[in-house]
């Protein structure tokens, strides 16, 4: 029988090749290379992910048989709940977290990830972040608006913020939410020092953290002019509604309350049952001189494709449907993953329009528009951070008053 172990000469050769795919970076187009990795990942996964084995045997579809990557299946993201969807022991696992629970907060998935399956994924996200959210410098000054990995290990965007601060931040870069809810006091002391100092600063969390925060700006009167090239990186809000505000009302916000224009607006798509990370391509295209179209780019070592709600067949581009994505990256679980995601491709990728409602057959475009919480965000979290944005304006002046008694 043939050995699929993580030590097995099968395994470290392909993520050896995976790497080496990832690395020719954001240019690369060799399909046919895309193609043999996939088809690799598709024999392995099939061979040690019993549940994903019988959901590829159900439908015929079995390694030697298929030919084209379009054709591997793509198991369904609801699977990831009812499943441990690995290529590996759980035991193995280097990291564990869990899925944000969006469509069902208490029937959220259980991802991990193997050692090796790190370092694929810090390599794939690591070069986006690079080009999407820091293409004009090494390191910023970054204010992570999640907590710590020591305080949520089980949340997979604190898990991974916290390889960005370390790649792209800043010595004196940090967390603003501990166990007591935000440190608005820190965080508004750093926005008026990079106001004074006209060092560019970067805040990256959860759309809604954004929202809430710009929110009680605008309720007490609060407004900050970050200097130029400081921007913003929010993940979450895809939908239709970012949060409490649609799309179109983040970015005023952000302009009005931060002086932060749209092109220094980064929102990204992650996803636990995908490994790589989908950003906007707005910031880098503004360098270059494009005018703004936003969209999620598709990297090389990924495909996206959408589908009929009701047949799963390919849509033309433009016309909505699921979102189905293939991630070369992903050989810890499954490399294709079929979401509930509503979007359409685009010329420079692909956009987020909705989420699907399986129980009435419909886009669930009015619980979006009626939802008062944010979307990935725990619980204690949203109330620990509502709980201390009460006081950002008496904050606002008495550190107003103190830095002007200096």
């Amino acid at each position: 029988m043939k050995d699929y172990s993580l030590e097995s000469d099968f395994v470290r050769e392909l993520d050896r090749d995976i790497l080496s795919y990832v690395e020719k970076g954001l240019e690369n187009r060799d399909e046919d290379g895309f193609n043999d990795l996939a088809l690799r990942c598709f024999e392995l996964q099939f061979n040690t992910v019993e549940p994903y084995r019988r959901f590829c045997l159900d439908k015929g579809r079995l390694p030697g048989k298929v030919e084209r990557w379009e054709d591997i299946p793509a198991v369904p993201s609801i699977a990831f709940k009812k499943f441990v969807m690995t290529s590996f022991p759980a035991e193995r696992a280097e990291q564990r977290y869990f899925t944000s629970g969006t469509t069902d907060p208490l029937n959220k998935g259980k991802i991990l990830r193997d050692p090796a399956g790190v370092t694929l994924i810090n390599a794939a996200n690591g070069l986006l972040t690079r080009e999407y959210v820091f293409p004009d410098v090494d390191r910023m000054r970054m204010f992570l608006m999640v907590p710590s990995p020591d305080i949520a290990p089980g949340m997979g965007m604190a898990v991974g913020l916290d390889v960005v601060r370390r790649m792209f931040g800043s010595p004196d870069s940090r967390y603003l939410i501990d166990r007591r809810g935000l440190d608005l006091t820190f965080l508004l002391s750093a926005l008026m020092e990079a106001e004074r100092t006209g060092e560019p600063i970067v805040i990256i969390g959860s759309t809604a953290g954004f929202v809430y925060f710009m929110k009680a700006c605008e309720r007490d009167g609060v407004r900050f002019r970050l200097p130029p090239g400081s921007r913003l990186c929010d993940g979450g809000g895809y939908l239709a509604q970012f949060g409490e505000c649609s799309r179109e009302e983040f970015y005023l916000k952000s302009a009005e309350i931060l002086q932060v224009d749209e092109h220094h607006c980064v929102n990204v798509l992650g996803m636990g049952e995908v490994s790589t990370n989908f950003f906007d391509n707005v910031l880098k295209d503004h360098l270059a001189g494009r005018p703004l179209a936003r969209a999620k780019v598709v990297p090389p070592w990924t495909r996206t494709r959408v589908v009929d709600v009701e047949t799963l067949e390919p849509v033309p581009d433009g016309d909505p449907g699921l979102l189905r994505h293939y991630d070369l990256v992903n050989r810890g679980m499954v490399v294709a993953v079929q979401t509930d995601n509503v979007g359409f491709m685009t010329p420079g990728g692909f956009e987020i329009i909705g989420r699907w409602k399986k129980t009435s057959w419909e886009l669930e475009t009015e619980a979006i528009k009626q939802a008062h919480g944010p979307r990935f965000m725990t619980p204690i979290i949203e109330f620990l951070l509502k709980r201390s944005l009460k006081k950002v304006g008496k904050l606002h002046d008495k550190i107003t008053r103190t830095n002007a008694g200096r």
